[in-house]
This record gives C-alpha cells, structure tokens and sequence, in this order.
C-alpha cells in the first residue's frame, strides 16, 4: 500500500517537472517570462497539495475556493499539456517535427496558450451543461402505480460546488416533478465545512419531494457523523445497508465500500418481499452479478465519474464492467451514472453532467 501511495505522489511530479522543462524550452528566450510563467506553474501545483491537506479548511472561504479550484484545476491542465509534449517529442523522435522548431518557439507556445484556452473554456461550459437521460422499465410486478424517479449521483458539495450551484440544480429536478429523488452516494465532497457555513441543508428541505440516499467514499472522507448529520439536517433519507417501501416498491441503499464491514445483499433482503420491485442504490459500480443473483430489478450507481476528462474514462472502461451508462444482465437493468457534480475542477471533456430520469411503468 505505501509503495503504491509513492508511485501515486511521483507520477503527477514527473508529470508536473517534464511539462515545465518542457514549457521553459518552448517559450521565447526572455528570462523573466520564463521565470513567471514556470513559476506560476509551480505554484498552481503546490496549491492543489496544500488544497488535498485541508488547511484551507481554516482559511476565509474566499481564499480556500480560489485555492481548491486553482489547484484541482490545475491537475487536469497539467494532464493535457503533458499528452501535448508527449504527442511533441514523439513527432520530434520521429523526425516528422525539427528539434529546433520546439525551442523558444513563441508562435506554438501562443497557438498553443489559445488552443488550450479554448479547450478547458468549452469543458467548462460542458460542465455546468447537465444533461437529462431518460430511461424506462417495465416490470409485471406489483407497483401500486406508474412511478417517476429522478436518479443523481457525486453532488460533491463543499469549495467548488456552492449552494447557488445545488440550487440550480435542485430547480432543474424539481421541475420534471417526480415522485422522489435517489441520491447514489458522495453528498458532500470531503470538507464539512462549506456546506455548514452556506447552509445548504436548507435548499433539500425547501424542496417537498422525498429525498432518499446512499452513502459513497467521499461521504466517509468527509467524516461519517458529520456527512449523516448534514443528511438529517437536509431531509435526505439515508439507507446504509437497509431497505424501505416507498410507493409500492422497495428501495435498497448499500453501505459503501469504504466500510469494510457493510452487509452482503443477501443479508440486506432477509424478509423483505421479493415480489416487489426492486431498486438498488450501490455507489460503486462493483460485482454487478450480485444484484442479478438476488433478484434486483434495477441498480443505480455512480463513483466512476466516467473519468471526468478524455483520456481517462479509457481507464475507467478497463477497470468496470459497466463505466458508464445502462447495461442489462439477466433481468436486472443497470445504470451507472457519470455524475451531477464531480470532484475537483470544473470540467467535462469528453463526459457529461448528467440526472437520470426512470420510469418505472406496469406491462
């Protein structure tokens, strides 16, 4: 484990050294603008370190969103400018680009500035872009009537997320009037902290609809007692490893995985009636065939945030068996969300914000 924590801290350093080497060698000849600008990068990296420490907890909370969002912003400019050098120096071994053409060459170091610009400008605005996604299932089982859900995942609420965000969002799932909204875990981001001192508790409770959720690793990041108290305060409904009937089918929350000693589902539904049906909330998309083998209907889950930015949901599509989207296996339907909110910086690229709309209807 530590080793693998020493390989995580040495990666995003290599990274962070070649893109500045690499930045000093493209910028024009001019000394203090090599400095500034190198130097501001060195900074922004450091931040987000100092972001991930928590001090920022004890700073103003001006200071501490600038410092978070610059920091974890950073981290995802740092990824792009690295593939750009990388994509260079290919093209320079290759003998397609001249050596000389990547040294304090100001003319790709603008075009390259602009590009960029435009770039995490678009991913921003993709971002704050959600999208709905629609998806209907038809069961024979007995439902007491037609059922509208409205399904979000990783609200992350803390430094970047701010309550005129949540409000924002809470109107927009307000509006398709639903019968209730499921939350598939990580409420909060991992800093208590914001979301007490704006209060955003008081933005669920002004809603009138039933709220009903799971926990994810974040909520546990954020401090367990905290993130339910948060919940309480809210109005949200949380199920750690229980079930509830709500309008004639029975909903069920899993534990995250964080908590090592969270239930089997199979011990979750001892007595419960497995005629209703099911709905299972389970934050991380992991050992899909569990809810095929004890009759769920439809699971909900989120975590993987689709990688938030290309390339990553590459990663993401090796790791799970189902990253992102709906999958169907036996009678169990899937769908695994990339999420309402997200972790750290503000952009979607490649991804999309999104809230799911099920339709639960009788054949």
């Amino acid at each position: 484990m530590r080793f693998a924590f020493i390989i995580f801290l040495l990666l995003p350093i290599a990274g962070q050294v070649y893109v500045m080497l690499r930045t000093w060698q493209l910028l024009p000849a001019i000394p203090v603008l090599r400095m500034v600008v190198v130097g501001l990068m060195a900074l922004a990296f450091i931040i987000f370190f100092v972001a991930m420490s928590g001090i920022i907890n004890h700073w103003s909370m001006t200071m501490a969103t600038a410092a978070y969002e610059t920091g974890t912003s950073w981290l995802i400019i740092l990824l792009y400018l690295f593939l750009v050098f990388l994509c260079f120096d290919v093209l320079r071994l290759c003998h397609i680009l001249p050596a000389t053409g990547l040294q304090a060459n100001g003319r790709l170091a603008a075009g390259l500035a602009i590009v960029l610009t435009a770039l995490f400008s678009y991913a921003s605005y993709h971002y704050n872009d959600k999208k709905r996604v629609e998806m209907t299932v038809k069961t024979s089982k007995p439902i007491g009537k037609d059922l509208k859900l409205v399904l979000v995942s990783d609200l992350h609420l803390g430094y970047h997320n701010r309550r005129a965000d949540l409000h924002r969002w809470l109107r927009m799932l307000k509006a398709e009037q639903p019968d209730a909204i499921l939350i598939g875990g990580d409420i909060i981001d991992g800093s208590y902290r914001p979301v007490a001192e704006e209060h955003m508790a008081k933005e669920f409770r002004s809603l009138g609809i039933p709220v009903i959720a799971c926990l994810g690793n974040h909520d546990y990041y954020t401090g367990l007692s905290a993130d339910l108290q948060f919940c309480r305060e809210a109005g949200i409904k949380v199920l750690r490893d229980t079930s509830m009937t709500f309008d004639g089918i029975t909903i069920v929350g899993r534990d995250d995985r964080t908590n090592s000693q969270r239930k089997p589902l199979s011990d979750i539904l001892q007595g419960t009636d497995k005629n209703s049906f099911m709905l299972e909330l389970d934050h991380q998309p992991y050992h899909l065939e569990e809810a095929v083998k004890n009759g769920i209907d439809f699971e909900f889950a989120g975590h993987t945030h689709y990688g938030q930015v290309w390339p990553i949901n590459w990663i993401t599509n090796a790791v799970y068996e189902d990253a992102f989207g709906p999958l169907r296996k036996g009678h169990t339907n899937y769908y695994v969300s990339s999420g309402l909110g997200i972790w750290g910086a503000k952009f979607r690229i490649g991804t999309q914000s999104e809230y799911l709309v099920l339709n639960i209807k009788r054949q």
